[in-house]
C-alpha cells in the first residue's frame, strides 16, 4: 500500500467538500485513514490458499457449516460499507479445514472493494479450488449502506446471494437442508 498517496488522496479529498485540512480535528486525518487502509482493504492481492491448505483427514463426510460469520466489506461502486453475515457449508471428500479457516477465507475477499455478489462466488470458488469437498454453499446476507445511507435510504434493508458448487448444485433437498441448518 502507497501511504503517501492515500494521505495525499484524502487531504485533497477533505479540500474538495470544503473542510480545513488545518483544524486541529483534521490535522492526523490523512495518517489515520492510510493506516486504516492497512486494516479495512488488508485482502488486496492475498488468496485464500494459506488458509485452506493445512488439511486434516477424516472419516465421515457429513456436512460442515459455519454460519453467522460476521463480514465487513466495501462496495467498489460508491466506497462504502456493506456488512453482515456469511453461511458457509461444505461436504468433505476425506479432509477438513479447521473451522476458522473458513473465518478466514471471508475475511480474506471481504477486505477489498468489490460486490457482494463477487465476494459469494469468490468464498465458493476458493473453497472448491484448495479443499476439494464433494460440495459447497455459501449464503451472504449484508446491508449497504449505499441503500441505507443514502441514494433509495432504505435502512435495514437486505441483499441474499448465495453460491452452490458441486453436489449442492441443482440438489434442491441439499440447498434446503443448507437453508433449515442456516435458520435453526
Amino acid at each position: 500500500m502507497d501511504y503517501d498517496k492515500i494521505k495525499q488522496a484524502v487531504k485533497m479529498f477533505l479540500e474538495g467538500i470544503g473542510e480545513d485540512v488545518n483544524r486541529e480535528g483534521l490535522l492526523e486525518t490523512p495518517d489515520r485513514v492510510a493506516r486504516m487502509c492497512e486494516e479495512i482493504y488488508g485482502g488486496m492481492g492475498k488468496t485464500a490458499e494459506e488458509h485452506l491448505s493445512k488439511q486434516f483427514t477424516v472419516d465421515n463426510n457429513d456436512v460442515v457449516l459455519v454460519k453467522d460469520i460476521m463480514f465487513y466489506s466495501t462496495c467498489e461502486h460508491h466506497l462504502l460499507p456493506f456488512f453482515g453475515k456469511a453461511h458457509i457449508a461444505y461436504i468433505p471428500d476425506g479432509k477438513v479445514v479447521g473451522l476458522s479457516k473458513l473465518a478466514r477465507t471471508v475475511e480474506v475477499y471481504a477486505r477489498r472493494p468489490q460486490i457482494q455478489e463477487q465476494l459469494t462466488s469468490q468464498i465458493a470458488n476458493a473453497l472448491e479450488e484448495y479443499l476439494a469437498p464433494k460440495g459447497v454453499m455459501v449464503m451472504l446476507e449484508a446491508e449497504h449502506m449505499c441503500m441505507s445511507m443514502r441514494g433509495i435510504k432504505k435502512p435495514g434493508s437486505q441483499t441474499v446471494t448465495y453460491a452452490a458448487r458441486g453436489c449442492f448444485a441443482g440438489d434442491h433437498d441439499k440447498q434446503r437442508m443448507f437453508m433449515d441448518m442456516v435458520r435453526s
